[in-house]
Order: structure tokens, then C-alpha cells, then sequence
């Protein structure tokens, strides 16, 4: 099979290797439907993180075309989901919610591929009823559930995104405008993005922003406070995962208020003293994704969102190399990869 493999920061590649098969009998191995470059997937690219010739890919759509002898809930043709975290469904932080914090995780080969092998599967993946879609929009709703999607939602429950609320999300890539995108589907009464892209910033008013400022720092905080009658965002939503990004969430929130950070962090510090007089709360970490999916292939199904729309261009599997290069240049917001 194909599959893309980062062989040092800068240095994608397609290569060819052997087809994954069942090792556990909690395996399945999925067919891919279509595959994804993750903003994540930029920071061992731009050399942030080390890598060495990775198997690359997190987010994943396909179709059951082995199982182990140990799998009930799935059957071979299903079409499933599944989260970047893998979980067995049983243990008390999945019991709890959180499943991307599971005691027993599970491993996964690499998802920009033509196939793949998924462990504990019946506690990580969903079937979506009907099958795979025909549509290429409405597959790509799919794709975008697997994460970005998943996590912006995670992000806007966090902030506590709701009636009579303002919610304010600080970041502009895919995960960021899903938050968006989440937090107006959840019932906020006003819903603030932070960009100054005119293609990003015309998305997220897509997808529900009622404002959208292009100003950061204190000077994006104190925009945030003059529409709030100088109290600040019932809840902030934090995508990006940097300090300038967390500096940004904790500066536009209320006492009071809720921060829901998902962005992947790096360097990131919180000055304790600080902390505790800006009296507020915090949640955030890896989405608990499989929590929220049935809920998300629902909302996808009645039509009622279409995080696909994230998905800014559409490349062969073989073109990997440019997806990323676009992406690093943010001449897109995301791409998906035609598998």
C-alpha cells in the first residue's frame, strides 16, 4: 500500500509498504476512505518536534475490512470513525468521559495511507449509519468529526458555550474555526473569532462568528471587554497552543469565566500567582473525540453542520508532499488527501 512517511522536519514522502493486518484480537483494519494533514502535523515539519522517518496521520474514516476474533461491536463493511485517542470504553476515565485519557490505550498505524490498523476497536470506533457516503462534501463532514471537529466541540464544551453566552475563540486554523463553528451550534447567544486572514475570517462568519477582530494581545483582550460591557468572554476557546495564544485566552475571559485550551501545547507557562487572581477556570488537553461522535455523525446527518467546509483544498495521496508545503505557507487551511 501507499502511506506518507515524514522522514526528517521538511522531508515528506509517499512510500510504498505492506498493507497493516490484525496482531490483536481487538485489531480491525480499515480500508481509508480519505485521509488529512493535521495542524498538528506542522510542528515536527517545521522541526518544533523531532521525527525520524514517522508513519504520519491521526485522523481517519474507512471501511472494516478485517477484524479480530475478539470484536463484537463492528462487522466487516461497516463504516466507521474514530478519535486521534484510542480507548477501551471500559475503564473510569472512559466511564467518566474521557476517553483520549484512557488507563488502557490503544495504538494505531499511521492514517495518511491506504489502509490502516486500529486497536481496541470496538471501544474507539463508531459505525455511521447508512455506510460511506457518496457525496465527497459529506465525507469530508466525517473526516473533520475524527479531530478537528471533535476538538473544537471539546474546546466550546469546555468554555461552556451555551444560552445567553459569549464565547470568543483564539486561533483561526481548522480546529479553531470548528470551535467556531461548535460553540454557535451549542446555543451561544454571540460567538467572537480572533483572525486576520480574510479567508479564515470569512469561514468562521460561516460558520456562526458574529464578530470577528483582527487585533491580538491586549489590544484584541480590551476589543473583546468594550462588547462585553468590560467584563470579558463568558468563555474563550484556546486552538493554537502557544504562549502568545494562552496569553491571549486569559486576557479576554471574566472572572468567573472558562477557558477551554485543546491547542497542542509548547512553551506555554502559567505564572501562578496571576493565575489565581484572574479566578477562572480551565479544562483542556487531547479531546475525549470518541465521547462527542455519536452525537457529531447526528448533527452531520440532519444536516445541521458541515465542518467539512475546513477543508480548503483536495489532493491525491500522492501529492502529500505538497499538502504540507501548503499548509506550512498557509495558502490552506487544510488539506484533505484523496486516498
Amino acid at each position: 500500500m501507499k502511506a506518507v512517511v515524514m522522514n526528517a522536519p521538511g522531508d515528506v514522502a509517499v512510500v510504498t509498504t505492506d498493507t497493516p493486518r490484525v496482531n490483536k484480537p481487538t485489531d480491525v483494519v480499515l480500508k481509508l476512505a480519505a485521509a488529512c494533514v493535521c495542524g498538528s502535523d506542522l510542528w515536527p515539519y517545521r522541526g518544533h518536534e523531532e521525527v525520524d522517518h514517522q508513519y504520519m496521520g491521526h485522523e481517519y474514516v474507512g471501511t472494516v475490512v478485517e477484524k479480530g476474533t475478539e470484536v463484537s461491536n463492528l462487522d466487516l463493511g461497516d463504516f466507521v470513525i474514530g478519535s486521534f485517542m484510542l480507548s477501551d470504553g471500559t475503564c473510569e476515565i472512559c466511564q467518566d468521559g474521557y476517553p483520549s485519557r484512557c488507563a488502557n490505550p490503544g495504538t494505531y498505524t499511521g492514517s495518511q495511507a491506504e489502509y490502516m490498523r486500529v486497536e481496541l476497536a470496538d471501544g474507539s470506533l463508531v459505525k455511521v449509519p447508512g455506510g460511506e457516503p457518496r457525496d465527497p462534501d459529506t465525507l469530508a463532514d466525517y473526516l473533520a468529526a475524527s479531530d478537528v471537529l471533535g476538538t473544537g466541540w471539546y474546546a466550546a464544551e469546555a468554555a461552556h458555550a451555551g444560552p445567553g453566552k459569549t464565547i470568543a475563540v483564539v486561533g483561526d486554523g481548522a480546529v479553531g474555526l470548528c470551535a467556531v463553528l461548535a460553540a454557535k451550534a451549542l446555543g451561544a447567544e454571540r460567538v467572537i473569532a480572533f483572525s486576520r486572514h480574510e479567508d479564515r475570517q470569512a469561514l468562521a462568519r460561516e460558520f456562526g462568528a458574529d464578530v470577528v477582530i483582527a487585533e491580538r494581545g491586549e489590544e484584541g483582550a480590551a476589543k473583546v471587554k468594550e462588547l462585553t460591557n468590560g467584563y470579558g468572554a463568558h468563555g474563550v476557546c484556546e486552538a493554537v497552543g502557544t504562549q502568545g495564544s494562552m496569553d491571549q485566552a486569559l486576557a479576554s475571559v471574566r472572572p468567573g469565566g472558562y477557558v477551554g485550551f485543546v491547542g497542542v501545547s509548547h512553551d506555554q507557562t502559567l505564572e501562578g500567582l496571576d493565575l489565581f487572581f484572574r479566578e477562572v477556570h480551565l479544562e483542556g488537553g487531547p479531546a475525549p473525540v470518541r465521547r462527542f461522535l455519536p452525537d457529531l455523525i447526528r448533527r452531520i446527518q440532519a444536516d445541521e453542520i458541515h465542518p467539512g467546509k475546513v477543508f480548503t483544498r483536495r489532493m491525491p495521496l500522492e501529492n502529500a508532499s505538497e499538502a504540507y508545503k501548503a499548509m506550512d505557507e498557509r495558502r490552506e487551511i487544510k488539506v484533505l488527501l484523496e486516498v
